[in-house]
């Protein structure tokens, strides 16, 4: 359901009286590094131009069960080349970050750091030269790693209990190379289970059983590394929140809709819940983790179709507000499972499960990108992991030629103005007024204001108190699919030697600013 009220609005930003209401993590803003990206593997085939610009159709699948179709979505992908300079320079744009090394690929990865080749029961080897590379990769830009391990039939099957003979391969390289694994989880998306890579019949028991395992052996031999998880994906846990009330658009990704919409895919998957996972271990979490993304890509409509959103749907209140809902819900969990009232972690986020809607590397991705950020701050302290920098349509840089898209210039003046202390707005949210403040980074006693006005026809007015500084975004000539973003009016694009452009905010006098349609506006006061 799309809910939409075309309706103007006033708000009056205030620069003193707001109650901070907490402390964000600086790393709050960071991103994956898929294991395939680093190994080489399969991952989504890009869209076209025409698709991205949405004049040409992404053609849909008749069914999940067309496996000629799916193979088509995907292709093979070498390594990314993490000694790249352009890359190295960009990814030191966004400052201090946590670099999660994970994804389904994973579970099923084996650590050939002897050159002795892979044994069966893996899907991928990873070199010991690789590991280098992404390890002084992570130092270079100012990173912590953070990774998952493997788990599949190459290391044991589901009744004999999991070994770390691979997990301390990684763990003591990376200590040796100077960028020790700093935060870990077991493994990705347990939920799943077999679908995952698990070993063949393995159960929830046997995760219990494993993660166990893992985090006293982590514990014992690795003390300083934090324990996340379940980084788990519990669409059940969404579609009500702590107080029984269904999201409108969420409760539609059920279960039953994984069968009913599927012709029965659901049936070879084996799933279970957060609760199946966690209820009865020893070992508490230090972070609570899980995943979250606006839905399923046009790639994978046809297995989720009530979890699709088409491009119209994007700007609608019910859309925007999906992943300050969740956090909601996951906020018990974290109470439960890990530390009551501490941080929490989105360990992979995204417009779109599936590589990315067609408009995820446009700018109307931009406002879901900083609502969640905005959003989130609101509600936790924790990191949020972006999936990904550099692989996929939701990448912030394009694969390959690393070309920034709209979400990296987005989230870049997010860290260079978002201090960490957040406030009340004291502004519900609703449509053209998505209002979030934070203290200004360069001089914290000033106030940061984040303005998303979603509305597609009505301006928002603001009323500042005071002079300040202003950052108005919007896509190139007034385009919500624009590849290009501007700035106050100039657009966002690399200059000679990768120089970004300049970043730097108007000056804006108090009294009413307006802000048109569809754009996000940072303002001082």
């Amino acid at each position: 359901m799309i809910r939409r009220k075309n309706m103007a609005h006033t708000l009056k930003l205030q620069a003193n009286g707001l109650q901070e209401i907490r402390k964000m993590n600086p790393r709050l803003m960071s991103y994956n590094v898929e294991m395939t990206e680093v190994t080489g593997g399969t991952f989504w085939k890009a869209y076209t131009e025409g698709q991205i610009a949405g004049t040409e159709e992404f053609p849909k699948l008749d069914s999940f069960t067309n496996h000629t179709a799916l193979a088509g979505l995907m292709q093979y992908y070498p390594p990314i080349d993490t000694k790249n300079e352009k890359l190295i320079k960009l990814a030191r744009e966004f400052g201090p970050v946590w670099v999660r090394v994970s994804g389904t690929w994973a579970t099923k990865t084996y650590y050939d750091f002897d050159g002795t080749g892979m044994p069966e029961g893996y899907n991928n080897h990873l070199r010991k030269e690789q590991w280098i590379n992404l390890c002084n990769f992570v130092k270079t830009v100012g990173g912590k790693l953070k990774i998952s391990v493997a788990n599949c039939d190459g290391l044991h099957s589901h009744d004999e209990p999991w070994n770390p003979s691979q997990a301390k391969l990684i763990f003591d390289l990376s200590r040796e190379l100077g960028c020790p694994i700093e935060a870990v989880e077991f493994v990705n998306e347990p939920n799943m289970l077999q679908n995952t890579g698990f070993p063949k019949d393995y159960t929830a028991a046997d995760f219990r059983r494993d993660q166990d395992i893992f985090h006293k052996w982590v514990r014992e031999n690795y003390p300083e590394c934090t324990i996340i998880g379940p980084s788990d994906t519990d669409p059940n846990a969404m579609s009500v929140d702590a107080d029984g009330n269904p999201h409108p658009w969420l409760q539609a990704i059920e279960m039953a809709d994984y069968t009913k919409d599927t012709a029965g895919i659901a049936a070879a998957l084996a799933y279970c819940s957060t609760g199946e996972l966690m209820d009865g271990c020893e070992e508490k979490l230090d972070v609570f983790s899980y995943h979250y993304y606006n839905g399923v890509s046009e790639r994978m409509a046809i297995m989720m179709p009530s979890a699709f959103t088409p491009f119209e749907g994007c700007m609608s209140e019910d859309y925007l507000g999906a992943a300050a809902h969740s956090a909601r819900c996951f906020l018990s969990y974290r109470d439960k499972y890990a530390t009551p009232g501490g941080e929490m972690w989105v360990t992979e986020s995204g417009d779109a499960g599936g590589g990315g809607d067609t408009w995820a590397s446009t700018y109307l991705d931009v406002l879901r990108t900083l609502n969640e950020l905005g959003g989130f701050s609101a509600l936790t302290k924790g990191v949020i992991f972006h999936n990904t920098l550099t692989a996929s349509d939701y990448a912030y840089l394009a694969r390959f030629v690393h070309d920034p898209r709209p979400n990296f210039f987005a989230v870049k003046l997010w860290l260079e103005l978002m201090g960490t202390d957040v406030y009340a707005a004291n502004e519900p949210i609703r449509e053209g007024a998505h209002v979030y403040v934070q203290s200004y980074k360069p001089d914290p006693t000033k106030k940061c204001y984040l303005i998303i006005n979603n509305s597609e026809t009505e301006t928002t007015t603001v009323e500042a108190a005071n002079d300040g500084l202003i950052w108005v975004l919007n896509g190139k000539d007034g385009f919500k699919r624009a590849t290009v973003m501007t700035l106050n009016g100039k657009d966002l694009v690399l200059g000679e030697n990768w120089e970004l452009p300049d970043l730097s905010g108007d000056p804006v006098a108090a009294g009413k600013v307006e802000l048109a349609p569809m754009t996000c506006t940072f303002l001082v006061v």
